[in-house]
């Protein structure tokens, strides 16, 4: 049986965090973009709790322009659910994420549009270049993608964010989720369906900076791996055993020597240090088990996701 998905209409979500600055821009980006594209019936924008002018200036903006919905956060939940929110509001058959600092160039999404008319559910942007970015962190977040798919064993493309176009089906199927940390682009690659890259260069933000500063990187990393995989805790417990089966070995030797030869004095120096190095170890592990019931308790207190204080649509300005 052939696919009978429907393919004609498209979704724009923006997830957007004080890019007040960013915003005139990204409107006429989206404009132009729709010129000759009625295909692209919505455009909606997710306040993630911006403490500058951003839902203001998207009402003004965006008042009286065709398909434009926001919602606004109580507060900063996160990107992460920024998306799962824009997400849960999409009607049309399908749905491109992008950022709102214009780093996800609207011309891509032709191409995007291409291979989903062609039967594929999930076609993600793979990035060739990045302008702007440092030799750090391009290294940072590529390591990262390399060992996120060794470690966890999900078949995630390395070098790619969550700039992607996604079909129904796997906007449906992904809101089935429901986890409190959703990591995007780990979960969608975890889903399956027919996946497929299309490459392209990165350019600058038009105005402001990255939001994503390190911290909020590595918390992301490290919610994509506790995601996905158990296995530091199985490291945890092979490095335990390891460990005891040295000491014992240690103490053999020290007993031995002690009896072969008494007049050895024992090294304060050497002790002390192996006594701070295991006490590190025992707190390494500690941390991994702790950071794996902190995921289990957010889990099962079961909050809502988000708090949505505000909702607006264009065509309510449309019709004043």
């Amino acid at each position: 049986m052939g696919d009978v998905t429907r393919r004609d209409t498209l979704a724009l979500v923006v997830p957007i965090y004080n890019e007040e600055e960013a915003l005139p821009h990204l409107v006429a980006e989206i404009e132009a973009f729709r010129e000759g594209r009625s295909f692209v019936t919505e455009v909606i924008l997710v306040d993630d709790g911006s403490d500058d002018g951003s839902s203001s200036a998207i009402k003004q903006l965006a008042a009286r322009l065709r398909g434009y919905r926001l919602v606004r956060f109580a507060r900063n939940f996160g990107h992460q659910l920024a998306i799962t929110a824009g997400l849960e509001l999409v009607t049309a058959d399908a749905a491109v994420v992008l950022d709102a600092d214009l780093q996800d160039p609207l011309h891509v999404v032709d191409e995007m549009v291409q291979r989903w008319r062609e039967g594929y559910d999930d076609v993600y942007g793979i990035r060739k270049s990045r302008e702007g970015e440092g030799v750090v962190r391009r290294g940072a977040r590529h390591a990262f993608y390399v060992f996120f798919r060794r470690f966890t064993g999900v078949d995630a493309p390395v070098d790619v964010g969550d700039f992607r176009l996604l079909s129904r089906p796997v906007i449906d199927a992904y809101l089935q989720i429901g986890e409190q940390q959703p990591y995007v682009r780990g979960l969608i690659s975890w889903l399956g369906f027919r996946q497929i890259g299309v490459e392209y260069n990165r350019p600058q933000r038009v105005r402001g900076s990255s939001k994503y500063s390190y911290r909020k990187l590595a918390r992301l990393a490290s919610t994509g791996l506790t995601s996905f995989s158990n296995r530091p805790l199985r490291y945890a417990v092979r490095a335990g055993v390891f460990t005891s089966v040295l000491s014992f070995v240690g103490l053999v030797w020290a007993v031995t020597t002690k009896i072969l030869y008494p007049e050895t004095i024992s090294g304060w120096a050497s002790l002390i240090f192996v006594g701070f190095f295991f006490g590190g170890v025992q707190l390494l592990f500690l941390g991994i088990v702790g950071a794996y019931i902190g995921r289990v308790y957010d889990e099962v207190k079961a909050r809502p996701r988000f708090v949505v204080t505000h909702r607006w649509d264009s065509s309510s300005d449309e019709q004043a």
